[in-house]
């Protein structure tokens, strides 16, 4: 209750700056949308030239850029801890942090939050259910719920590699050159892996998972034959992925002795 108590509260301050400035918060919101489009763009144009990508046709090209997305939104929410190394650890601000009762992570997670974002998480919704609808795929009265459980899964492998890959901060100088390398790299778990090589789909399976971030949970729903005992190790992969993270994050944290450390 205590957690929660501090999202509602965060949440609250969230709005109140926002909108004092509405309109930078619409503007915002139109440029995360305006980018998903270009993606969602890219595919169909891609799709003007070709009736499939490998054995993957463009509607199930779409549900699977669609359950991307979901995920994605509600990450970007939440951990949005880009700037951690020049502001909290250069600047100093993480001094403030640990000087407070609540478990750190989940403080600087807070202060970052982004809920604008979960605009992407909706527009990929809306696009799996568009094409769910074009497939005439079955509905049986446990797939919400699994949709909910991959969802998690698929959250806590984005949590996990950038918690792990943040917390680099503590041991380096300039931990965060590998960021944007991961960040380009996620944009591959949009596509079926089975396009890939299997050097690079081994690697966005097992070394650094965003095929379990937007593929192998969407294939769940495409292609449960052979897709579905697979796409259910989300959520251990994810736990896996999220704990490691932890770890090397605390141990992070005990090493730090202050500003410039």
């Amino acid at each position: 209750m205590f957690y929660l108590s501090l999202v509602a509260d965060y949440l609250k301050n969230y709005m109140k700056t926002r909108l004092a400035y509405r309109s930078d918060f619409w503007i915002e919101v139109l440029s995360d949308l305006l980018f998903n489009g270009l993606n969602l763009f890219f595919i169909l144009v891609v799709f003007q030239h070709t009736q499939q990508i490998g054995e993957w046709n463009e509607q199930q090209i779409l549900f699977i850029y669609g359950y991307f997305m979901v995920p994605y939104g509600i990450f970007i929410t939440f951990f949005n801890l880009w700037n951690f190394s020049e502001r909290y650890i250069v600047k100093g601000e993480l001094d403030r942090i640990l000087t407070r009762p609540a478990y750190n992570l989940i403080q600087l997670m807070l202060e970052n939050i982004d809920p604008s974002s979960l605009f992407s998480a909706l527009t990929g919704f809306l696009i799996m259910i568009y094409s769910w609808t074009q497939l005439g795929i079955g509905l049986t009265w446990y797939d919400p719920f699994v949709f909910l459980l991959l969802v998690a899964g698929s959250i806590m492998i984005y949590g996990g590699i950038y918690i792990f890959f943040t917390s680099l901060a503590f041991f380096s100088d300039s931990p965060t050159g590998i960021l944007p390398l991961l960040w380009n790299l996620q944009n591959y778990g949009r596509y079926p892996m089975t396009i890939y090589n299997k050097l690079l789909g081994l690697l966005l399976t097992w070394a650094l998972p965003f095929g379990f971030v937007g593929f192998y949970p969407a294939a769940y729903f495409l292609d449960r034959e052979h897709w579905g005992q697979f796409a259910l190790l989300t959520p251990l992969v994810g736990l896996v992925f999220l704990t490691v993270a932890l770890f090397i994050w605390n141990f992070g944290i005990k090493r730090y002795r202050g500003a410039g450390s």
